[in-house]
């Protein structure tokens, strides 16, 4: 009985142990990440891709290091801070408040590099995600600001996905009342898009 006693204690002691063993993905972003608007903070993508890589299989902790109205500037420097965290992967979500704010290209271009620069000399795997803008910034501008990710993903040789959005731009219920944060459905066909391209980036435990 005492034998059972102290085996069941130690099975209770040593299980946040294994749960804090799990590898570690980073989703760093901005509003989007973050899951600005949303009712509760499991309605955000990165809670949703916890929940998806979970029933495929993968034993991931999932941390949200979103900030609302962020920069690629804020990413700069923040991104020591997720290193510390001792990622395997991480979703790097940055630029929208760039373009939306009409921020030197070259600043944008200059930050995001400096961010997955830092990211690759710590080994960390990397999927970059791209954001386009609304169609009153021009064409010209939005096809330069577009091509920042596409410049910087191959650069770097990251996982990417072009537009975050793509899989839910002609969907209704996706988008909130500011016509830029996606609702609760929307983070979820984000983390969707997502999946398939992040999952390469994994180990399936099982």
């Amino acid at each position: 009985m005492r034998r059972a006693l102290v085996s069941f204690v130690f099975l209770i002691v040593a299980l946040p142990a294994v749960a804090a063993e799990r590898p570690v993905l980073v989703c760093f972003g901005d509003s989007i990440t973050a899951g600005y608007g949303l009712a509760q903070p499991g309605d955000a993508y990165p809670a949703v891709l916890e929940r998806r890589l979970a029933m495929a299989g993968y034993s991931y902790r999932v941390v949200n290091e979103g900030t609302s109205g962020a920069t690629t500037k804020d990413a700069v420097a923040n991104v020591r801070a997720v290193l510390r965290l001792r990622p395997q992967a991480v979703i790097v979500e940055f630029g929208g408040n760039d373009g939306l704010r009409g921020l030197p290209l070259d600043a944008t271009r200059r930050n995001l590099d400096a961010v997955l620069t830092q990211l690759e000399a710590a080994h960390v795997k990397v999927l970059l995600a791209g954001i386009t803008l609304p169609p009153n910034y021009g064409p010209e501008y939005i096809h330069a600001f577009e091509g920042i990710f596409r410049d910087l993903a191959a650069k770097h040789h990251t996982a990417f996905v072009p537009m975050i959005y793509k899989d839910l731009v002609k969907v209704p219920g996706t988008i909130q009342g500011d016509g830029i944060h996606p609702t609760a459905k929307g983070a979820s066909i984000i983390a969707d898009t997502l999946l398939p391209v992040l999952k390469p980036l994994l180990v399936k435990e099982r």
